[in-house]
């Protein structure tokens, strides 16, 4: 079987039971309500304890119970630039906003990335008289760059003109 069609499967389980992501997370527990589904939905791996959690809850073989906490190949199945409103909406937040975000970041911390691995995320709903609000909260962990053979008064990491 493959990572696609065990998906699949378990959407389809997700169906037929009427279950939510939040009663799926419930029960299968230890993480994120956002990497559970990730995992479900095949982006994301799980321990050996959830994949078993998630084996019983939607009556999984062996085979496919040990295929959830193998690691996935990540990205796959998305069309770039991605053709779903939601996500494309996303991706419109990256293209018009990455510049800014950029500077910000590099002004504040110096030259380097934010972890989407060392990363935590939330979302919830806030309720707003013209419309309830999607609040969508990312913290990574700054990983600065290595600056080759540096020497004298010149930082190693994440260089800073002060």
């Amino acid at each position: 079987m493959k990572r696609e069609d065990l998906t699949e499967k378990l959407l389809d389980i997700k169906r037929e039971k009427g279950w939510s992501w939040k009663y799926i997370c419930e029960k299968i527990g230890g993480y994120s309500e956002v990497l559970i589904t990730g995992a479900i939905l095949g982006q994301m791996k799980l321990t050996k304890p959830q994949a078993a959690n998630a084996g019983e809850l939607f009556g999984l073989s062996k085979a496919e119970t040990a295929m959830l906490n193998e690691v996935p190949m990540r990205g796959t199945g998305t069309p770039m630039p991605p053709t779903d409103p939601l996500i494309y909406r996303f991706y419109e937040m990256v293209m018009v906003n990455g510049p800014a975000w950029k500077a910000l970041i590099e002004e504040e911390f110096g030259d380097g990335i934010m972890s989407a691995i060392d990363f935590d995320m939330a979302i919830e709903r806030v309720a707003n008289p013209k419309g309830d609000r999607v609040k969508f909260t990312m913290s990574g962990k700054f990983l600065p760059y290595k600056y080759y053979g540096a020497s004298g008064n010149v930082p190693e990491y994440g260089f800073k003109e002060g």
